[in-house]
């Protein structure tokens, strides 16, 4: 069965990434600045350039310039798997949660073109 992949914006705790992967190794989650993930400071129109190329979710903070960027992409007629953009204030369990079980009951492209908040 394919799998939803997380991309982490450089803007995102990695404690997620490190929760997540403690209770399920088999998660696919990249990190911005990984040695096969974009480069640290690289845009925002390239990041979803690259989620779109590699069909990966971006999770991410940024709910100041993200919207109009995706909005832009798809403008253009570029797609994405989707984005998940994190709520301020609120604490990483509700968040950890809400990507687990997304992981485990999702299909990829249930997202496609979609921001969803977290936590849901």
């Amino acid at each position: 069965m394919t799998r939803i992949r997380y991309l982490l914006d450089e803007d995102t705790p990695h404690a997620i990434r490190d929760q997540l992967l403690r209770r399920k190794p088999e998660i696919e989650i990249l990190a911005v600045g990984d040695d096969v993930a974009p480069a640290l400071g690289t845009p925002d129109p390239e990041l979803l350039r690259w989620i779109e190329r590699e069909g990966y979710i971006l999770v991410s903070r940024n709910r100041r310039t993200m919207p109009r960027h995706l909005r832009e992409h798809l403008e253009a007629g570029g797609h994405v798997p989707g984005i998940f953009l994190l709520r301020r204030r609120r604490s990483l369990g509700p968040i950890i949660e809400d990507l687990m079980l997304i992981w485990e009951a999702a299909c990829p492209g249930e997202y496609r073109d979609q921001v969803e908040y977290l936590p849901l």
